[in-house]
């Protein structure tokens, strides 16, 4: 009975709904806590360097894995190293240098990623319906990232309560269970390829494969250049806010972005090949306008607080469609055989994008303010943008 499609779906999105929970509780876990020892933004940005980084590195070398060795293998290593790199944070505070936690959020960002490709390459040998995978992706893309949220929140408000070591505690137990679970339900070597895939497979031919990458790059950097330091650590300094109002805020957004993506199907309805690149031009332009103007506010100082609030959630909104669109877009261009190879390459190009972002974020904040990172995030839409316009229709309909 576990066999069915929909069966391994069920098991593969609780799957990644566990690591989600625990990836963002983690990340506000290590924001709020490292500012409170008195880290810079900067600082708090460099620690997820190694995140970012080998994040990228992991969807290179792991859609080439999980197609020869099969998609349930590195999704349950993906868990496994996620439940390491949160053992290692248990260790005396004394002991929690910056390189230390720039170590463990490496193994995180590798657990992340193949967790992540694993889940959303496996849908593709599931479902054959283009207009099934469109919903699919879409529910599992926004659940997940509404669960993010969740986990936001749980961070925040964990740090508050158990504080940090007993956060980190009660996420390797679920953690643990969930991959025993795994390992019981999920159907051996699924997603191995028929044909024993080359490394430089990875790197694909099909010129529609390689713009969409480029746009995820982009569209990620411009989130990230002002959502992943900058805004909490703004909040913190200049609005006054504690961890429970900060961790609560981000949740809540992350909940309604993901909400918005699931839905994503609804409201855009069917997307007709030749008209992939016009909706995305479309949604493209409308998220550069909320960024821009939202800046346009803050620089003025008109509402502060209100106007910040506002545009974070209209650009989370608009965002949630972009990114859903283009998820739908990479696993229907993905190759019949071995499409992890080509999701894995397009969430490199996402993780890339999220480590410029990070590092932007921390960076232009310190020195610039949080418009500079606004501005930045609009510059990074223009790119998108401009790609974009490349994109051709989906030759796998």
């Amino acid at each position: 009975m576990m066999k069915s499609p929909v069966a391994q779906y069920a098991v593969i999105t609780a799957n990644y709904w566990a690591f989600t929970l625990t990836d963002g509780a983690l990340r506000m876990l290590v924001i709020l806590y490292f500012h409170q020892l008195g880290f810079s933004p900067l600082n708090i940005a460099l620690l997820f360097v190694l995140y970012e980084l080998f994040g990228v590195i992991t969807n290179l070398w792991g859609g080439w894995l999980g197609a020869r060795i099969g998609l349930n293998i590195t999704m349950q290593v993906g868990l496994a190293l996620q439940i390491i790199a949160l053992a290692m944070l248990l260790v005396d505070t004394s002991l929690l240098t910056a390189f230390y936690v720039m170590v463990s959020q490496a193994l995180s960002g590798v657990a992340k990623d193949l967790n992540k490709m694993s889940a959303k390459s496996t849908i593709k040998t599931l479902i054959s319906n283009n207009q099934q995978l469109y919903r699919w992706v879409a529910l599992l893309t926004g659940s997940k990232n509404a669960l993010k949220g969740v986990g936001f929140f749980l961070g925040g408000v964990l740090l508050a309560w158990i504080g940090f070591k007993g956060t980190i505690i009660s996420m390797v137990v679920m953690l643990t269970v969930t991959l025993l679970a795994s390992l019981c339900l999920l159907r051996k070597r699924i997603g191995s390829s028929q044909y024993k895939a080359k490394f430089t497979d990875v790197f694909s031919s099909n010129a529609n494969i390689n713009y969409l990458s480029a746009t995820r790059f982009f569209l990620f950097g411009s989130r990230d250049i002002w959502f992943a330091v900058a805004l909490p650590v703004f909040l913190q300094n200049q609005l006054g806010w504690n961890h429970t109002a900060v961790g609560t805020t981000l949740a809540l957004w992350i909940i309604a972005y993901g909400g918005i993506q699931a839905i994503t199907p609804k409201l855009t309805r069917a997307i007709p090949p030749a008209q992939a690149k016009d909706r995305l031009q479309t949604w493209g332009l409308l998220l550069l306008a909320i960024t821009f103007t939202t800046a346009a506010a803050l620089f003025t100082s008109f509402h502060i607080g209100i106007t910040l609030l506002v545009g974070l959630f209209i650009f989370g909104g608009i965002f949630a469609v972009n990114s859903s669109i283009h998820s739908y877009l990479i696993v229907a261009h993905a190759r019949e055989d071995g499409a992890s190879m080509d999701v894995g390459f397009y969430y490199m190009a996402n993780a890339a994008g999220r480590l410029s972002g990070i590092l932007l974020s921390g960076l232009l904040y310190q020195y610039y303010g949080f418009t500079a990172c606004l501005l930045a995030s609009c510059a990074f839409i223009v790119a998108t943008l401009v790609i974009n316009r490349r994109i051709t229709g989906v030759t796998s309909y």
